[in-house]
This record gives C-alpha cells, structure tokens and sequence, in this order.
C-alpha cells in the first residue's frame, strides 16, 4: 500500500523541487506521472524541464504523443496514467483518489505555501486522503531544508 506525502514549498518553487522529486524516482526507477490543472502549465514545466540542468536531465514527455505509456515521466492534466507510475506527483491543486494512493508506491502532493487557496487545498486532501486511511506525512521547508512536521499511519 502506498503512502501520501505532503510539500509545503515555502522556501523553493515548483520548477526547484518538482526536478529533485523526480531525479529521486528516476534513481528509484520509477516511472512517474505529473498531474496538474492546466495543460499551459504542464507545457511550462515541460520547457522548465527540458531547460534544466545537462547532467541531472529527466527523460520525460506531455500526454497526448504516440509513446506516453514508454515515458519515464508523463505530464497531464488527465487521471489516465498510461505509463503504469509508481509515483503520483500532484502539482497546482491537481486531485488523486484514496484508491490512487493505495494502488501506488507513493503520491506526492507539492504545494504553495505562500498561497491561501493552495494550503487550503492540501489541508482539505490531507483529511479526505488520511480518513480514507491513507498513510500521509508532511513535509516542510520552512527551516531551509526539508523536515517531516507530521505523519499519519492508517
């Protein structure tokens, strides 16, 4: 059963700590789907993406092309993850499903703290994910490096 982590960006942006998490399940050998909100987003963490560094580059493509299920990384808008994933990122107040969380190795949710709307969001996810006995932990970076703040075991 897998497990639902919580990031609560206040110190790095999306297009600073989405290529981290993903380099980790790229070295794990997971493959990886983004799900966002908008698909002019998901073109901007494309270019973000492929503009990044050389030596840490992430193989990775939009929905919509002939070989999203060889992707290691997919990003969409859509719940379809037709690159059989290990990991769920969910970026910009995009949803997953208890059964989602469970189904894979992990579901990481990355927020911005910095936007009310957004923390919101997560709090709410937070709740309907742990009360649907979902394992959860939180994850802040209010210090300057990441500590686990909460934790939630079903």
């Amino acid at each position: 059963m897998g497990a639902v982590y919580f990031y609560h960006l206040t110190r790095a942006s999306l297009e600073e700590t989405l290529p981290m998490l993903l380099g980790k399940c790229h070295q794990a050998r997971w493959r990886v789907v983004v799900r966002g909100t908008s698909a002019d987003r998901m073109t901007w963490l494309d270019s973000k993406l492929w503009l990044g560094n050389e030596a840490g580059f992430l193989p990775h493509g939009l929905s919509g092309g002939d070989f999203d299920g060889d992707q290691p990384v997919l990003l969409t808008t859509t719940g379809e993850m037709q690159n059989q994933p290990a990991c769920l990122m969910l970026v910009d107040g995009a949803q997953a499903t208890a059964n989602e969380v469970k189904q894979l190795e992990r579901t990481c949710v990355l927020f911005d703290g910095n936007d009310p709307v957004a923390l919101e969001d997560a709090r709410d996810l937070w709740k309907l994910l742990t009360g649907a006995g979902c394992a959860a932990q939180y994850w802040s970076q209010d210090s300057g490096t990441w500590v686990k703040k909460a934790e939630s075991d079903p």
